[in-house]
């Protein structure tokens, strides 16, 4: 009310979160130039003030692209609005860098007959910034490469992050009760202040108790199972998650196929055992998304012939917890001993479910993707454990193309016998997912990484054979969480990119 229209900038920010709103940026100049009678220079400063993109991933599906076809006719003044900006854009561009058609072909909105979302909100932005430190890494040195070197100061990082009042005060009010009582409750506002738990991590006493509210949790966990699945898991099993929105490059498909293997194991070599496991699988498919609902079918399919296999049932489960979603997670993340964090690295752009486990006291057994990077930063290696192909090395084989997964079929023996069995009926038939890892080449590197994502869970299970050490890691875990809370990546936002300051309420 009464704000100059010229203020705007000084008085409002908004944030483009992902792809998905950023044809704001032509509205905002649409209602500038159109209805507040602005000239176009001044209305695109205020614009690129007011606007702030932050990248979620570097999926290609997510970075939305339309068809100029379907955009002009349902948006006939926006689209007009676009290319304008792009004309102006691409004639600086052009300025800059003289006789460079592909630095123009990069950073073109308008570019094979569609419109490229991603780059409006870059163009009309004052800021542009990834969601965990390698993330943002990536961005700038490939996936917007180009736009960096045009722009190199908007770049920037903000590590994700999650509210610590739901994911552990909400969903843990026995450990929240804990930690109050070990470092007083001064952390409930101040997450940082958890680093406090440092001074308590060898601490018999505490240690004890933090185990004991864990076996709760995983009570907690069981009864739900049984309650909603008829399945019985034993709550002294290692309980090892894997839940997220199933996806080939979060990799459940690896995650199942060395169940496969343990089984096998466990049927064929009478002097194989391992610590009694429970895994647990949740996460929802997209509808047409054809790979991730048959990784869906064979998880249920392992699972069945599994859990009804009395010779094994002392040593293994395997759960798909149905309808996965916050109100379950509120139950599954306190109780998990081991956070599977497996994605192909380069391609989770942070991962949120990493913190949550990660501040209920579980163990990371992860790839240096995303987040993990920074949980492995702040803990130290042991007290997670990392395993498989770097960023730059998933990159360089994309690159060069040298990676062959029929080679890995053909030399790995633990490979070739669980690829096996998708199409000699152990399960049913899957040769749909066979087809994928073999004749599309296993583009997330799934069996490529099998064998160190085996190594890696065996010295996880060494672990967890010294109880009083893996309670430990699970204190330095909740210890180094309040960085992941979200009240500091928003105090990031805010303070960097939105530039507002707090006001404090006494």
């Amino acid at each position: 009310a009464g704000m100059n229209i010229k203020d705007f900038a000084k008085k409002i920010a908004i944030h483009i979160n992902d792809t998905h709103p950023a044809v704001a940026v032509a509205e905002l100049m649409r209602i500038l130039v159109d209805e507040q009678r602005m000239g176009w220079d001044e209305a695109w400063e205020i614009t690129c003030e007011t606007m702030a993109y932050t990248n979620h991933t570097i999926m290609p599906e997510a970075l939305e692209k339309w068809p100029i076809d379907m955009f002009r006719p349902l948006l006939p003044r926006i689209y007009m609005i676009v290319e304008e900006i792009n004309r102006r854009h691409i004639e600086e561009v052009r300025r800059r860098f003289p006789n460079d058609e592909q630095m123009v072909h990069e950073l073109s909105i308008i570019e094979d007959g569609q419109v490229h979302m991603a780059r409006l909100a870059i163009v009309g932005s004052h800021s542009v910034n990834g969601v965990a430190a390698i993330h943002t890494d990536i961005l700038k040195k490939d996936t917007l490469k180009f736009f960096h070197r045009y722009y190199p100061t908007k770049f920037n990082n903000k590590t994700n992050g999650i509210t610590h009042r739901r994911w552990l005060i909400g969903a843990n009010p026995e450990l929240t009760a804990l930690i109050d009582e070990t470092i007083g409750d001064a952390w409930q506002k101040a997450p940082d202040q958890l680093s406090h738990l440092n001074d308590h991590v060898t601490d018999k006493a505490f240690l004890a108790e933090l185990s004991k509210i864990k076996r709760l949790r995983k009570v907690d966990l069981s009864d739900y199972i049984h309650a909603h699945g008829g399945i019985l898991v034993d709550p002294d099993m290692i309980f090892d998650v894997q839940v997220k929105r199933i996806h080939s490059y979060k990799r459940q498909i690896m995650n199942i196929l060395h169940i496969m293997y343990l089984y096998h194991e466990l049927k064929t070599n009478k002097r194989f055992r391992i610590p009694p496991t429970a895994r647990f699988f949740g996460g929802k498919a997209a509808p047409g998304y054809y790979i991730a609902k048959e990784t869906i079918r064979l998880i249920n399919a392992v699972a069945d012939k599994v859990n009804n296999d009395k010779a094994v049932s002392d040593m293994l489960k395997v759960v798909f917890i149905e309808n996965f979603g916050v109100s379950i997670g509120e139950i599954v993340y306190p109780a998990a001993d081991i956070s599977e964090q497996i994605s192909t690295a380069s391609k989770e752009a942070s991962g949120t479910g990493n913190m949550k486990f990660m501040m209920n006291g579980a163990i990371t057994l992860g790839t240096l993707d995303g987040a993990n990077v920074e949980i492995r930063d702040a803990v130290g290696n042991d007290h997670c454990v990392i395993f498989g192909l770097k960023a730059e090395e998933v990159m360089n084989y994309y690159a060069t193309g040298a990676y062959s997964a029929w080679d890995e079929y053909h030399t790995n023996e633990k490979v070739r016998t669980v690829m096996n069995q998708l199409v000699d009926g152990t399960y049913g038939d899957f040769r749909s997912l066979y087809d994928y890892l073999l004749h599309a080449n296993d583009e997330f590197f799934i069996l490529k990484d099998f064998n160190a994502y085996d190594n890696a869970r065996i010295e996880v299970m060494r672990r967890f054979k010294d109880k009083d050490g893996w309670a430990r890691t699970a204190a330095m875990n909740v210890a180094h969480a309040g960085r992941f809370s979200s009240d500091r990546t928003i105090d990031e936002y805010a303070r960097d990119i939105w530039n507002i300051r707090p006001v404090i309420i006494s």
